[in-house]
């Protein structure tokens, strides 16, 4: 059954906003956040690291790398940061690489410029450089250019979107098409119903911006990798209808798309999962790249 695009129309700005700013939903985001930071700032101590690496002019455009702690050439996950384009960075998120770089998965965090300082069209761009950057790189840091993977949650799963559907003929690659495969966790794909909220009295996205910047408004790659598409169970109906709206997206353009709805975990906790081996999220993240 096709997703309505336009459901979101029903409700009237407060209930949008309601539906769409998680934090208001989840009383304890402080104490997810308070944690993730006090994980990351371990691994950035306990796990061999290369922070701050610049991959484009301004400020902003820096990476985080973690090789895989058995060596190379290994895969490569590339991880975009949420925080609503407007809040949050790579520091926050470090804690994510400890299971992968124990699998030999080198796992890589991208920071890009945010809202209202850049505008949603500058973001896009940066984090294609940034992926680009990893890809031509990846032999410098023991990564393998033949197996780079990308994730995303929440803003990150737009980004893991737009990446997808960028187009990389320039990067001559000899492995095919460079991205193989999408991790995208809690994510926005469709930006109109962002716009009429109060994000973006930050985003500042006009009707065209929103479209550009839509993963599910462009054109996929005739080949393209897997997709999984991950929600938790206890996020808003929007949360959900976006996570279908790109399976169904992927799918149409006849993709593979593993939509995954996440029991029990809301907008933050769902992080927990992708960081856990064991869980069905997390395993299928490691399947993905081959090394569960």
């Amino acid at each position: 059954m096709t997703v309505d695009r336009d459901a979101f129309r029903r409700y009237d700005a407060a209930a949008l906003n309601a539906q769409y700013i998680a934090r208001d939903a989840v009383p304890a985001f402080g104490a997810y956040a308070k944690r993730w930071q006090e994980q990351s700032a371990k691994a950035a101590e306990d796990l061999p690291c290369q922070l701050d690496i610049a991959y484009g002019e301004s400020a902003a455009e820096r990476l985080d790398i973690f090789p895989a702690l058995d060596g190379g050439p290994a895969p490569v996950l590339v991880f975009y940061h949420g925080g609503y384009w407007r809040s949050t960075d790579k520091s926050w998120y470090r804690f994510l690489a400890r299971p992968f770089v124990e699998r030999g998965v080198t796992v890589v965090f991208p920071d890009y410029g945010l809202c209202p300082a850049v505008t949603m069209d500058t973001i896009s761009e940066q984090c294609r450089r940034s992926f680009e950057w990893v890809w031509r790189n990846a032999a410098s840091f023991g990564g393998d250019e033949a197996r780079v993977f990308v994730s995303g949650h929440s803003a990150g799963g737009q980004i893991a979107g737009m990446l997808l559907a960028a187009d990389w003929s320039g990067l001559g690659s000899v492995s095919g098409f460079p991205i193989k495969g999408v991790t995208a966790v809690s994510g926005l794909f469709d930006l109109e119903p962002i716009r009429l909220t109060s994000l973006n009295d930050d985003l500042g996205m006009d009707a065209g911006a929103a479209r550009r910047n839509s993963p599910v408004d462009r054109p996929l790659p005739a080949k393209m990798p897997p997709v999984i598409a991950a929600v938790g169970a206890l996020e808003s109906d929007e949360f959900h209808r976006q996570s279908r709206l790109y399976a169904d997206h992927v799918e149409a353009a006849g993709g593979d798309c593993v939509l995954l709805d996440v029991s029990g975990h809301h907008h933050y906790s769902i992080l927990d999962a992708m960081a856990n081996p064991r869980h069905p999220l997390g395993k299928m993240v490691l399947e993905q790249i081959g090394v569960a």
